[in-house]
């Protein structure tokens, strides 16, 4: 379980960062506090399914593309 979350999270980071985001910026606009994003993308939380859908909509991308199609 620990990897798939190291494995989302590094690809919300990589999605993230391709658009010059910080990590304030996504947490902002997905509604989300900041420490959870950072959380998310170190592994160390598991993320919900919910809190990903809005991620990933914020991100304006699929859910699948986050979880590794």
């Amino acid at each position: 379980m620990v990897q798939i979350s190291k494995e989302v999270g590094k690809r919300i980071r990589l999605s993230r960062e391709k658009r010059g985001w910080t990590q304030e910026q996504l947490a902002f606009e997905a509604e989300l506090h900041r420490a959870y994003i950072g959380q998310i993308e170190r592994g160390e939380k598991v993320i919900g399914i919910e809190n990903l859908q809005k991620i990933a909509k914020t991100l304006n991308t699929k859910m699948s593309k986050l979880l590794g199609e």
